[in-house]
Parts: structure tokens; sequence; C-alpha cells
């Protein structure tokens, strides 16, 4: 009932001012009645009307502390940074016990950038304030602008013990054990808040980010549980306990919690790629069919969505459509080296040999040395008679993989096919040195140069040694 009579007060206050201003009558406003409306066109981005409101404040309290202190903060405001130190020298020397003064200059030497002074500036103000927890928290603050990140997480939990209703400091502190990589400190932290405070939502929410963070899914879950028992709007918490049950394969249960954040809020395409995702884990190819296609719906720039509509008609092996959903998702990131293997291992399952050519010369270009894709990529070279480049390529990751009997064998089959035997023969001897078993790559993937006579007598004479 009392903050309902300040609110209407206030409201009162403003539009006496505003009356004021309309008709040009001159009413009597106290200092502090100046001050809020100062402050609520500040806020509001009125610059004009707060300096209106400060010089009539001023005309009629020439002498007040606090205006001449709202005055220091329309200077920052403005960038004026210069003149707010001149003003707040002149109230310091006259009121050197003020802590507005020392909030105030700290705010100056930040904007500066000379964040240590506005740090010494708040352990100042900190020896002469009642109200602990708004210092702490700016200083918590210019703590974390000069990567002094364990001063920081002492600052917000010195925040928190002055005023536990303060949800940005919790925020703060568990960034800071985020940052420190200290989930388990975070978690002893949080359950002491949670012991003094167990209907904080917020709390049990970061606690279930903790327990995800170390793995302990089930633990997170029970968190997360908790945060929507408090409140049952709480669509973050839905969110994570979703992301805590797929971790689990509670695939069923992931998605009925994804789907209440649906009906709290816009679907988002992430949450419908994530229903997705349970839905094709749950080899419910059609319902993940159909919450791909809206996501990319909602975000058709989500390439992600587009790729996941590929593997699963790879899946369904309707490759004419994966092909034109991974185009899509290379029209949006053409610089994924994964997205172009994708292309090349797809287009070597429709043959078109050329294009699989591009697409593992295009994923070399943008940095990808995966092996095996080397290896099918001079398998390719192969197939369109492109031997010496096959052969190249396979000498180049050699480099990386000097004893791959894969590689070995390739090789053997490469040189022989341009009829250099003794390089056939040498390969395929050192080859079947290395894992004789995996001779059978020959007779595979190249039956008819396993039937050639420089196959079979190296492999008998090998043998016979």
């Amino acid at each position: 009932m009392h903050l309902d009579n300040e609110e209407e007060e206030y409201r009162m206050t403003l539009s006496r001012f505003e009356s004021m201003l309309k008709t040009n009558k001159v009413l009597f406003f106290d200092s502090e009645e100046f001050e809020s409306i100062i402050l609520h066109y500040l806020d509001s981005g009125k610059l004009t009307l707060a300096k209106k409101a400060l010089k009539l404040g001023q005309e009629q309290h020439p002498n007040s502390t606090s205006l001449k202190l709202v005055e220091v903060e329309l200077l920052i405001f403005q960038n004026k940074l210069e003149a707010a130190d001149k003003l707040l020298d002149q109230i310091e020397e006259i009121y050197p016990t003020n802590e507005e003064v020392y909030i105030q200059r700290s705010t100056v030497y930040s904007k500066k950038g000379n964040h240590l002074d506005a740090i010494e500036s708040l352990k100042k103000a900190l020896k002469l304030t009642e109200d602990l927890a708004d210092v702490y928290s700016l200083l918590g603050m210019e703590y974390l602008l000069v990567d002094e990140i364990e001063l920081a997480k002492d600052s917000f939990i010195q925040c928190l013990e002055n005023d536990e209703e303060d949800q940005s400091a919790l925020y703060n502190v568990i960034y800071c054990f985020d940052f420190l990589s200290e989930n388990n400190e975070a978690i002893d932290f949080l359950t002491a808040y949670i012991d003094r405070k167990p209907y904080s939502e917020i709390a049990w929410h970061q606690l279930g980010r903790q327990y995800f963070a170390l793995k302990n899914y089930k633990k997170a879950v029970w968190a997360f549980e908790y945060a929507t028992l408090i409140d049952d709007q709480f669509l973050g918490a839905y969110l994570e306990k979703g992301k805590s049950l797929e971790k689990l394969k509670k695939y069923k249960e992931a998605i009925e919690n994804y789907v209440v954040t649906l009906e709290l809020d816009d679907p988002t395409s992430y949450v419908l790629l994530r229903i997705g995702s349970c839905y094709e884990d749950l080899n419910n190819f059609p319902q993940a069919m159909e919450y791909y296609k809206r996501a990319v719906h909602e975000d058709p720039s989500l390439d992600k969505g587009w790729l996941s509509l590929t593997d699963l008609s790879i899946k369904e092996e309707k490759y004419d459509k994966a092909l034109m959903y991974l185009q899509k998702a290379i029209n949006i990131d053409e610089f994924n080296d994964k997205y172009w293997l994708r292309y090349a291992v797809l287009n070597k399952t429709l043959l078109d040999f050329k294009e699989a050519e591009k697409g593992y010369k295009k994923a070399a270009e943008l940095g990808s040395h995966i092996m095996e894709h080397w290896i099918g990529w001079a398998d390719t070279l192969y197939v369109l008679g492109d031997y010496e480049e096959a052969i190249n390529k396979l000498l180049q990751v050699m480099d990386f993989e000097a004893d791959n009997a894969d590689i070995l064998y390739r090789l053997s089959v490469l040189f022989f096919t341009i009829e250099n035997y003794d390089k056939g023969s040498e390969y395929l001897e050192i080859a079947l040195t290395k894992n004789f078993e995996k001779r059978e790559i020959i007779k595979t993937y190249f039956p008819i140069q396993w039937e050639s006579p420089f196959v079979q007598n190296t492999i008998r004479k090998f043998t016979k040694q």
C-alpha cells in the first residue's frame, strides 16, 4: 500500500510539472521532486526536458547538493566528462563525506577507461555509504572490465550478502564462477543461497546449468524442475530441462518441455530444430522432417536446419532431396569444409564424380585434412581417370600417415594402372608388410587390378617369403 502511494505521488509530481510547462505557470517543487523528475526524463532519453527541469530546480534550490549531483549525471549522459569532473571537485570540497561524489567520479573514470581509478573511488564510497549493495555491484563491474574475475566474484557475493534480491548480482556472480570454470564451487554457493531463499527460480535455474556443465544431467533436470514449479512461465528453465532430457535420451519428455516453450512464446528455429532432432532419435522421421522444415521456415538462414534436412533425407535414401537441402546450407555458409565434404560424399553416392571431386577440392582448400576424405578424393580421381592427380593426393596425405595401409594399397593400384610396375610392386609389398589382411581393399574396390598378374604375382611372392 505504501509503495502504491509513492507511485501515485510520483505520477502526480510528473503531471504537475508537465502541466506547469504547458501553462508557463511557475509551481514549487522540493529538491527531491526535481531530482526524480530529472532522472525520469534522463532514463527516458528526453534530454531537453531533463535540462529544463534541472534549470528550474536550481533556480528554486540553488544550494541543493542532490541537484548538483544530478547535474553531474546529466553531464556524464552528454559525455561532458571534464565538466562533470570539475563540478565533482566543487561538490567534494564542500561535502567530502558524500558517497555519491565518489560513485559519480567512478563513473567518470570508467567512461574515460581509467578503471583502476574508478575502483579506488568506489572503495572510498564503500566507507561512506549505507547502500553497500549498489556500490559492491558497481565495483564488481569495474573488476570485470580489468579482468580481475576473482575480485569481481567477491564483490558480487558481497552485494548479495547486503541485498539477496539483487538478481543481476546473482547472474554476475555465476558468470564469474563460469569464467573461472568453478562449477562445483558455483553449486556450493547456489545451494547455500537456495537454503536461504528456496523460492528463487533464478537460483534453481542457475544450479541446473552448473549440473549440466558437469554432465550430471539427472541433477540438472531436478534443478530445472524446481525452477519451473516455482515459475511455470519460466521459458529458459523448460528449454534447459529439454536439453538435459535429450542428454538422458528421454526424447519424449524433452519434446514435452520444448513444446511448452512454444506455448509460452513465439516459436524459435532453435527449439523447432531440437524437437525435430528428438523425433529423429525416436525414428519418427515424418515428424522430424516436419519440425526441421518449420525451423528453416522460421529462419531460412539457419544452415544447421538445412543440414538436418540433408542428413535425414540421406537416412531415407532420398539423395536428390538431400543434395537440394545441402546446397541451401552451402549457400548460407560456403566456407564450411564439413558441408563441402558432405557435398562430395553425396555426389559420389549419386555417381556424379565430377561434382564429388569439386566438393573434395573445396574442402581441402578450406583446410580439411581428414585422411579418409583425402582417400575418398583419390578414389574419385581414379574413377575420373586422373591417375597422376590421384597419386599426388595420396602422396600428400602420406606426409601425415606414412604407414597407412589404405593409402599404400591404393598407391600400388594407381602405379599399376599407369604401368609403373616397379613402383606398384614396391608399394604393394610395403602395404602387405604393414597389413596383410587389408589386401581385400584391392579386391573390393579395384577388382580389375586384383585380377592382374602383377598384383597376384606380388602377393604370391610375398606369401612365400
